[in-house]
């Protein structure tokens, strides 16, 4: 134990991030938690208070123009496209994964159908995905004329054919934190003539993505993880600059018009990733979400790059210490949980970790429950599994060790 401690310690000292850490509303409690809701970044409460009591207090209508409501969606595309792997103008903020996730599927067999190169009838969707997915792929399927077909990441490949109009599949998978190969998928998806749409909810703000790098076509993903934008703060769409044109959604709301405040009853398609918007956006939680985005900014590592070069810096950083930490957290567990009490559904293998560890355990439920009243906090997925989100902003080694130690101690104490 005294080994590990000190290990943890030294890990500590060393870490580059350590400094983010104070950048958080934080208490006595290992958070592991933040793959489902990330922590409070300090910068928040204030910035809501000025956009509660002036800007929607005192300045009320005029703060659509004056601060710049009106442009929020686009603005703080912008401030997330560096963590993603895109150049500005591509990312619009509003709405949520589910309803972006509609959007965009519906969208990839519009512009197959449009391309005529026959009746491409079918849409693979992620077999393990989050339900979410699922549900929005097959009305997707319904609204479109389409067949839907499960298929897990590893399939798709032998999957492709020249019916496959779409493509969604997920970067990390939930449940167990694998990550799945998104150049090598794209690449295999485009080359049978599809489109590919990836769900990043489990990777923005963890690891780098390289959109742009890989020639993604479109892309969604939440901001309350990760990013730590707040309960319900809103998602995100990513279209690709030479698509945006194409992009025919299916929910063509006002705020997306080329012209909203002319209310023609015809619609017409505003230009670039606009087109993403539908109705009134969500001012007070889009306004939260750009403020938690402030830690990614001024950290100052990088260099003469700007600001989109310091977060995108930062990023792999960030990349580096979540393997630091799970490869801790899995050498902690090994050396404190009992032989044979837990089972990693984790892939060793970097190129195939998220930022998560999951670890299947007989009454994970009430383990779970027993962890969270010794203030371990991470949660539990039916029907057997421990799930521990590792957040490089605030997470440090000690915290690792400790969470491990109690795991540990759990486990002995109710066997």
């Amino acid at each position: 134990m005294s080994e590990l401690i000190s290990a943890a310690r030294e890990l500590d000292a060393a870490d580059e991030l350590a400094c983010l850490r104070s950048r958080f509303v934080l208490d006595d409690a290992v958070y592991l938690d933040g793959n489902s809701l990330g922590a409070l970044p300090v910068s928040v409460p204030g910035r809501l208070a000025d956009v509660v009591y002036r800007e929607w207090g005192e300045l009320r209508i005029r703060s659509w123009d004056e601060s710049g409501w009106w442009t929020a969606p686009e603005r703080i595309g912008d401030r997330i496209a560096p963590l993603v792997g895109a150049a500005p103008g591509q990312i619009v903020v509003g709405d949520s994964t589910s309803v972006n996730v509609f959007k965009a599927v519906v969208a990839a067999v519009r512009m197959a159908e449009e391309d005529g190169a026959g009746r491409r009838d079918e849409i693979l969707v992620d077999a393990t995905t989050f339900p979410t997915d699922g549900y929005m792929a097959e009305s997707a399927a319904r609204m479109t004329g389409r067949t839907l077909r499960p298929v897990t990441p590893a399939e798709v490949p032998a999957a492709l054919s020249d019916r496959t109009a779409a493509v969604l599949l997920n970067h990390v998978d939930y449940r167990t934190g694998r990550l799945h190969d998104l150049p090598g998928l794209t690449a295999a998806i485009h080359e049978a003539g599809a489109y590919a749409v990836w769900d990043l909810c489990h990777s923005a703000g963890a690891l780098p993505v390289g959109l742009d790098a890989h020639g993604v076509d479109l892309a969604v993903g939440c901001t309350y993880k990760y990013l730590n934008g707040g309960p319900g703060s809103p998602a995100y769409l990513y279209v690709r600059r030479d698509l945006q044109p194409r992009f025919d959604s299916p929910l063509p709301g006002w705020t997306s018009h080329t012209a909203p405040f002319a209310m023609r009853p015809a619609y017409e398609p505003a230009p670039g990733a606009v087109r993403g918007r539908v109705g009134t956006p969500d001012i007070l939680s889009m306004l939260a979400l750009e403020a938690a985005l402030d830690v990614w900014y001024g950290w100052g590592g990088g260099g003469e790059a700007g600001p989109a070069g310091e977060a995108a810096a930062m990023l792999e950083s960030v990349r580096a210490k979540s393997l630091a930490l799970t490869d801790f957290f899995l050498r902690c567990v090994a050396a404190y949980v009992p032989e044979g009490r837990v089972e990693s559904l984790t892939p060793t293998a970097h190129a195939e970790r998220g930022s998560q560890v999951a670890l299947r355990c007989d009454d994970a439920g009430d383990i779970m429950k027993r962890l969270i009243s010794q203030n371990v906090i991470g949660d539990f997925r039916h029907p057997d599994v421990l799930r521990f989100g590792f957040t490089p902003l605030y997470v440090n080694f000690t915290d690792v060790e400790r969470a491990a130690r109690v795991l540990g101690e759990t486990l002995e104490g109710v066997g």
